[in-house]
């Protein structure tokens, strides 16, 4: 049944036209089997078609026909929207670059830096000479100036012409992107040198040769640090071409110096040697004969050191300081130490410390300065007692003061700097101290009381004047005029009269006519013409003593 079912179910899904039924005869003959054989056809009309129905299973269901599927119209609207808003886009920008076209400068346009979009020619013209700047750059640091003062005169008018052409001739850069215009200007060339050559202050950075450190009680050798230069010819030849300034920046043209040394290691043992002791820096004040001490700290102090070369040392090297952190320490501690009266040379206070350093030293000293007095007039002074009281020969606070021969209460009056009368490098060490009260000399060296003396200076009618001075001038025989004196083992305090040859000073006994000796039995009394005596034997040792620049305090 299997088989024939399955034949079946096969013919029935192949066979188009069915097959009719034939008749059979049987015929039996005796002692023969029974044979079918079909029975003769008469032809006939043909019956219809019989068409068999299939069987209702999921396998042999008429194949349905597949159709093409039909796009939706949606689609279509959004591809026609679409391509509609993209032409409607397009017609505004080209619509809104031709009103900028027409009317100014494209957005995009900026000429030396100054953005000039959307204004026409005259304004952008008044823009550009309003708010153009010289931003200048040195690749690490940047500061803007005034053209002006690096001799750049802008043609404000012309620029703007500029601007407005270049987004004319590239709309869709001037429209969508950026356009740089270099500014038009003329150069003025010994301005614009002389304004390099002081920028030079501001951007140059001396090399650092290697040098030491101590970190934690070791000391160390420090690596070089290359500095750099203002090359002001190449700079000035940049500024030339407007092209450097389109984007609003200039930059300087830098060169790279090498450090004098490049290896500080023969040198860590002559550092260890120097940073067993703190820097002592002494700070004298000539004034008052008072000395201050600024101490540093090894630690501190040593990443102050460097290496320089040195032909006469057996490494080629010499250990010194670097000036900026010693410029830097003294101005800090001036700042919260000096009163405003007070200051410090700098730059010799700074070279006094490396010297210092130089031969090994760690006890420099600095001197302290003084600025001119203000004094309000009292009641019933006059310059000479103002000048008495100040310790200022009484014609330079005339000088000081225009001329001025009489004061009134309530005048302020200038007081000239006690440095007036100190023109000589000081020794910090030695001083001598002249009492005209007491008619005595004391002499100072090393803080230490030396010497002794009686002395005796001058009288009522031509005082020794109280004051700062110092030694100026040594002869061995000076002769004055107005008294016909000759004065042995001569030294030179101080001139009463500013700008004239005339000096009150130390002398000995002094002798009148060539034999005429004065004064042996005055000592201690006062008796000379504005002079200090001593004795013979007393003016020989200070003659030889105190050289020029030793600090003479006269006290009333």
């Amino acid at each position: 049944m299997t088989s024939e079912h399955t034949q079946i179910n096969r013919m029935n899904s192949q066979v188009t036209q069915p097959m009719r039924p034939q008749s059979v005869s049987e015929v039996t003959q005796p002692g023969h089997a029974v044979v079918f054989a079909p029975k003769p056809v008469i032809p006939t009309a043909p019956p219809p078609p019989i068409i068999p129905s299939p069987p209702v299973t999921q396998a042999f269901l008429p194949t349905q026909v597949q159709r093409r599927p039909q796009r939706s119209s949606h689609w279509r609207w959004i591809l026609i929207g679409s391509s509609l808003f993209l032409l409607m886009t397009c017609a505004a920008v080209t619509l809104a670059g031709g009103v900028l076209l027409l009317s100014g400068i494209l957005p995009g346009v900026s000429a030396g830096g100054v953005a000039l979009g959307g204004l026409n020619a005259e304004r952008a013209a008044q823009k550009l000479a309003q708010v153009w700047q010289l931003q200048i750059t040195d690749g690490n640091q940047s500061f803007a100036v005034n053209p002006a003062e690096a001799g750049l005169t802008l043609d404000a008018a012309t620029t703007a012409r500029y601007a407005e052409s270049a987004g004319r001739s590239n709309f869709i850069d001037g429209l969508f992107g950026t356009i740089q215009v270099a500014p038009v200007y003329s150069l003025d060339s010994a301005t614009a040198t002389a304004f390099l050559e002081t920028l030079r202050a501001q951007v140059d950075r001396a090399a650092i040769s290697a040098g030491v450190q101590m970190v934690n009680g070791q000391v160390d050798a420090t690596a070089p640090v290359n500095g750099r230069v203002l090359d002001v010819e190449a700079t000035f030849t940049r500024l030339r071409d407007p092209a450097t300034l389109a984007n609003g920046t200039f930059e300087l043209a830098m060169v790279e110096v090498q450090p004098a040394v490049m290896d500080s290691t023969s040198m860590l043992e002559a550092a260890r040697r120097l940073l067993s002791n703190p820097l002592d820096i002494r700070v004298y004040d000539p004034l008052t004969g008072d000395s201050v001490y600024w101490s540093v700290v090894p630690e501190h102090w040593g990443s102050w050191l460097t290496a320089s070369p040195d032909a006469a040392s057996p490494t080629g090297l010499a250990l010194t300081a670097q000036d900026a952190p010693v410029r830097g320490f003294l101005t800090q501690q001036a700042a919260s130490v000096l009163d405003t009266s007070r200051y410090l040379n700098m730059d010799e206070a700074v070279s006094s410390v490396l010297d210092a350093v130089a031969r090994g030293s760690t006890a420099p000293w600095v001197r302290v300065y003084h600025r001119d007095r203000q004094h309000v007039v009292g009641n019933g002074e006059t310059i000479t007692s103002i000048a008495w009281d100040y310790g200022v020969p009484y014609l330079y606070i005339v000088q000081a003061n225009g001329g001025v021969q009489s004061v009134s209460a309530g005048q302020t009056i200038t007081i000239p700097s006690v440095d007036t009368f100190l023109p000589y490098p000081i020794n910090p060490d030695k001083r001598i101290v002249v009492s005209i009260s007491q008619q005595r000399t004391w002499i100072y060296e090393g803080g230490q009381l030396k010497w002794e003396w009686l002395a005796s200076t001058g009288i009522s009618d031509s005082p020794t004047w109280p004051g700062i001075y110092q030694i100026i001038s040594h002869e061995p025989n000076a002769y004055a005029g107005n008294w016909d004196l000759w004065m042995p083992q001569f030294m030179g305090v101080y001139q009463p009269i500013p700008g004239a040859d005339f000096t009150n000073g130390f002398h000995g006994f002094p002798t009148r006519g060539g034999n005429q000796l004065l004064w042996t039995n005055s000592l201690g009394t006062r008796v000379t013409y504005g002079c200090i005596l001593l004795s013979n034997d007393n003016i020989q040792l200070l003659y030889t003593w105190a050289e020029e620049g030793v600090v003479v305090e006269i006290q009333a």
